[in-house]
């Protein structure tokens, strides 16, 4: 059984997505002065340096969605969601698209990423969120699906099973991912 996922927009930086509602994506600007028609040069060796930084970033988020989404639903008395790796490498996946422009920001393809999972499973839904320009955009993120109806119902689903999955681009922006598994 799929359910359908929720939409909501909690800030004008922050956005939560629905495959049935197409909506902008405004971010914050910026208040730094770039030249866009140069390319951002980075030497090789620094280049390592920057990908194991933001690697180090993405994995910290991750962990900091896991263990804030899991106390929300100690505090509502909900058992707590058991982290899956391919549960969580589906949702990485997705959103290294996103933010490398392979797919839209949406649920698109929801289906076959929970079908990919290699678990038995009688239910699944998923919550995205884009943000840019928060010093803790996994924060921000909960924060949003907490006020936001139908995000709010995944979290508080009958489920056992997450994974979460971040990326960013160039442009700064951060893309979230969490998958939520009820297994057989």
């Amino acid at each position: 059984m799929f359910r359908q996922p929720a939409f909501g927009i909690a800030l004008s930086t922050l956005v939560l997505a629905s495959g049935l509602i197409n909506t902008s994506i405004t971010s914050h600007g910026s208040t730094e002065s770039t030249n866009r028609s140069q390319p951002l040069l980075i030497p090789p060796s620094q280049a390592a340096i920057l990908t194991t930084t933001t690697s180090i970033q993405t994995n910290a988020l991750e962990k900091s969605v896991f263990e804030k989404i899991n106390q929300y639903r100690v505090s509502q008395n909900l058992p707590k969601l058991r982290l899956n790796t391919d549960i969580t490498e589906q949702a990485r996946i997705h959103s290294q698209d996103m933010a490398n422009g392979k797919v839209p920001f949406s649920h698109e393809g929801f289906k076959q990423r929970v079908s990919t999972i290699p678990l038995r499973h009688n239910g699944a839904s998923e919550n995205l969120a884009l943000n840019k320009g928060y010093s803790n955009p996994a924060s921000e993120a909960i924060t949003g699906w907490l006020k936001s109806p139908g995000h709010l119902q995944n979290i508080h689903g009958d489920y056992d099973l997450t994974g979460i999955g971040v990326a960013t681009n160039k442009e700064g922006e951060v893309y979230l991912t969490q998958i939520f598994i009820r297994s057989k």
